[in-house]
């Protein structure tokens, strides 16, 4: 007698990711960090994001252990827009497990595809840009009140946190439902480029600003004219405030950037030279 296994159609749609699903997908996203290692990175944690989406979709031990394996596979991009791949690789299982037209091997394609352009565009936007700019702010709230409000340090924390739980959640909702097409039109849209320029120039002002108000360079140094003790540094903030903050972090960022010195041999050279020139009286 023969042993009819194909699904029926109420049996294919009972095993389609619903939004409940998707929510159970990203709060086990939220453990993306557990179990990171320099062999495999974020792998371990991906595989747990895909729990909901493998105990659903299959229906075999088998099938569930080769999707979990999949998984396995070294993988690492900026931990919140990790979850665009995510939510990608959910809607790739969900076809493959109750379709079977698509390759399993393309699902650690894109994934690897995408590792890349989102660690740079989360790198730049994110670490680069939105937290210095909260960051910037906070410091400064701080600093108004003379060291005594709470206001800065708690609004960076909340912001920080919000903003990554959007992403995270709008990184796994987005791509499941839009795929692989939703970070090529990141990609080529003329917003994400705008948008990229607008926030640099945003980022290199708030920046600008830091340098002059929070990087202190002062040199006691003077000499006589006649009668008169002309200071050396009130000559340097008549023709620019500030000219030897800006030109020492200038000094810095050309350092790190261009010589690739440690930024922590760095701080340990300016403390040292901060006692030196105050020792030798060229710095006050």
């Amino acid at each position: 007698m023969e042993n009819n296994t194909t699904p029926t159609v109420q049996d294919v749609e009972s095993r389609r990711l619903t939004k409940q699903d998707l929510w159970k997908i990203y709060i086990n996203s939220q453990a993306l960090a557990c179990g990171f290692n320099y062999l495999k990175q974020e792998a371990p944690g991906f595989t747990m994001s895909m729990i909901p989406v493998i105990e659903k979709c299959y229906t075999t031990e088998e099938e569930k252990i080769e999707a979990y394996r999949r998984h396995t596979e070294l993988f690492l991009t900026e931990a919140r827009l990790s979850h665009i791949p995510i939510g990608i690789a959910a809607a790739m299982e969900e076809r493959y497990a109750l379709e079977g037209d698509i390759d399993p091997a393309s699902i650690n394609e894109v994934k690897t595809a995408l590792m890349g352009p989102l660690a740079a565009i989360g790198d730049s936007l994110y670490h680069g840009t939105w937290r210095p700019i909260l960051a910037g702010i906070a410091i400064s709230l701080v600093i108004a009140s003379n060291y005594t409000s709470i206001v800065g340090p708690l609004m960076f924390l909340i912001l920080m946190a919000v903003s990554g739980q959007l992403l995270r959640h709008w990184g796994v909702f987005s791509g499941y439902k839009n795929g692989a097409k939703l970070v090529a039109q990141l990609q080529g849209s003329d917003i994400m480029q705008n948008f990229s320029q607008l926030t640099a120039i945003a980022a290199f002002t708030v920046l600008g600003g830091f340098a002059s108000r929070f990087v202190s360079v002062n040199t006691p140094i003077s000499y006589k004219a006649g009668e008169t003790v002309v200071s050396l540094q009130s000559i340097l903030d008549g023709l620019v405030p500030g000219l030897l903050a800006l030109l020492f972090t200038g000094l810095v960022y050309w350092l790190i950037d261009k010589k690739k010195v440690s930024p922590n041999w760095l701080i340990l050279a300016i403390m040292l030279f901060g006692i030196v020139g105050v020792w030798l009286k060229f710095l006050s």
